[in-house]
């Protein structure tokens, strides 16, 4: 079955995407790696042995690969054309959702841009846990203030 899957895989990416990359991890899953588009695509064995459980996600902002958007399982007997099908759907569900935050990953260009835009915002407000530490500083300081001026230092 690895093997079938190997080359289903191969001949599914060329449907999919000019540029692919295809290879097993850890778990024996083969994946296509669609850099250009930021999308992966896995197939693994499911319940049945025509069965394969089919899995898309996003590849993020440095390369790591974000969890599984959405994923079905498809009778490899249903042939390439519906297996290819089955990965647009899942590929579309997978560009529909919103994008995951990876505070990790390395900064892109855009990353760094939109990092940039954000700390430059107006109107920021202090958090609970600021006010905390500021309160916290100040009870301190008067504290230390009463101190000198009742016992005269």
């Amino acid at each position: 079955m690895r093997a079938r899957l190997r080359e289903t895989a191969e001949e599914l990416a060329g449907l999919l995407w000019r540029e692919y990359i295809v290879y097993r991890d850890r778990s024996g899953e083969v994946v296509i790696r669609g850099e250009h588009v930021q999308r992966w695509i896995s197939l693994a064995p499911a319940g049945g042995s025509d069965e394969v459980l089919l899995r898309a996600g996003r590849i993020l902002d440095g390369g790591t690969t974000a969890p599984a958007r959405s994923e079905t399982v498809v009778p490899l007997s249903a042939g390439m054309n519906d297996l290819a099908a089955a990965c647009r759907r899942l590929l579309a569900d997978a560009a529909a959702a919103p994008a995951p935050r990876d505070p990790g990953a390395a900064r892109g260009g855009r990353a760094e841009k939109a990092a940039k835009a954000r700390h430059g915002r107006k109107g920021r407000h202090t958090g609970l846990g600021s006010w905390v530490v500021i309160a916290s500083v100040l009870g301190v300081v008067g504290l230390c203030a009463y101190q000198i001026v009742v016992h005269g230092g």
